[in-house]
């Protein structure tokens, strides 16, 4: 049985219960949380899987729980994969990236069917992955990491490195980069660097192409 740990307030306000401050723990997070935050806020396990049985709270992946009565948000999906990866002592250092970090960012017209999300070399991720899901492994250092909507993302140029590197349509790129110096993500300065190194990555493509075709007889 959940019991407030507060005493009756003397100002008549209603006193804080246990679950308030599971709540509270949610909020920052579009209502997601994860059994690490729960526990080092004083829920044990027993407690959290009585509370699921009685729907207060519903398990959304492996030591991510969210609270049913929070409205799901724009990113809860996205913030959902990255407190999945960190749960039950997962990695820190990780971050959305690819067209999805794009699409964070709120830059170009990018509406890709899974959520990337890259993770450390050596990070080891055995539950069960979320459906919608695709996990790239790839060790980011603090500078190839922002924060946007309170969600940790590959920076403007991280990203775009990650597309061209991965196949990603070069118009796509073009447009995020545009839209990113338009948005005020990155200076003119940082925008000619990177239209730089996409004209380059097509020159590279080309004399790739040129050596795989047979020549003409």
């Amino acid at each position: 049985m959940l019991r407030s740990r507060s005493r009756p307030c003397q100002n008549g306000s209603v006193p804080r219960t246990r679950f308030d401050e599971l709540v509270a723990l949610a909020e920052e997070n579009d209502g997601l949380v994860t059994a690490k935050q729960a526990r080092e806020a004083g829920f044990t396990g027993s407690v959290l899987a009585r509370l699921a049985q009685r729907e207060r709270i519903e398990r959304t992946a492996r030591g991510v729980f969210r609270i049913p009565h929070f409205p799901p948000g724009r990113f809860s999906q996205y913030r959902e994969a990255v407190l999945w990866a960190r749960a039950n002592r997962g990695p820190h250092d990780v971050a959305l990236s690819r067209a999805t970090a794009l699409v964070v960012y709120g830059i170009s017209d990018a509406n890709p069917s899974a959520i990337h999300l890259t993770v450390p070399k050596s990070a080891r991720l055995r539950r069960q992955k979320p459906k919608g899901v695709v996990v790239h492994r790839e060790d980011l250092t603090s500078e190839d990491v922002a924060i946007q909507e309170g969600i940790p993302v590959t920076t403007i140029s991280r990203t775009v490195t990650d597309l061209l590197r991965s196949g990603g349509r070069i118009g796509l790129v073009r447009q995020a980069i545009s839209d990113a110096r338009r948005e005020g993500f990155i200076s003119d300065t940082e925008a000619r660097r990177l239209r730089r190194r996409v004209e380059a990555h097509i020159k590279s493509l080309s004399a790739a192409r040129g050596r795989t075709e047979p020549a003409a007889r």
